[in-house]
């Protein structure tokens, strides 16, 4: 009668063993490969190969181009603030953004004589509810972490993290991972 109920008893074990150790299996995390950065000599053989396409032909051609210039300097002239995240005084010139533009929910600010898109992303539901109360000429303090451009708009493109109007906070953007 032992011997049985040894013999029912060891498949058992046997079956419970091999369930428990799949299991754990399952639960581990699998190693995602996760690229290596790559090294400055790299990074600029990557470079020198997109220049070498189309669109790097195209993007160097309006780089040396006037428009191209007057963005860049633009762009280089708020540096400062953008690296050190500070307050910059801007005037709202338009309630929208020039015609074909794919930037979401922004304005136009003028920032020390110069114009710029002020840009705050995809419009999600009343994330931007306060910002729509601005009016031509409003005079507004911004912060942004980020400035950029592109051959398709004649402005350089500011990220909108913070703005403030008659010392009111009226937007402000929403800590997230690796973001604002």
């Amino acid at each position: 009668m032992k011997k049985v109920i040894y013999a029912l008893i060891l498949p058992l074990v046997v079956v419970s063993g091999l369930i428990f150790a799949n299991r754990e299996i399952k639960n581990e995390t699998p190693e995602k490969s996760t690229p290596k950065p790559l090294s400055a000599a790299e990074m600029k053989a990557e470079l020198k190969k997109w220049e070498a396409t189309p669109d790097g032909i195209k993007f160097k051609k309006w780089e040396a181009s006037p428009e191209g210039q007057k963005v860049l300097a633009g762009a280089a002239k708020i540096s400062n603030h953008i690296s050190a995240s500070t307050n910059m005084e801007a005037v709202v010139t338009s309630l929208s953004l020039p015609p074909g533009s794919q930037l979401g929910f922004g304005v136009m600010v003028r920032i020390n004589d110069d114009d710029y898109i002020l840009s705050f992303g995809p419009e999600k539901s009343n994330e931007f509810q306060q910002l729509h109360s601005l009016k031509v000429n409003d005079k507004i303090i911004i912060r942004s972490h980020f400035v950029s451009y592109a051959p398709k708009y004649s402005y350089p493109i500011v990220a909108g993290d913070y703005v403030e109007r008659d010392s009111k906070i009226i937007y402000k953007c929403a800590p997230r991972k690796g973001d604002c």
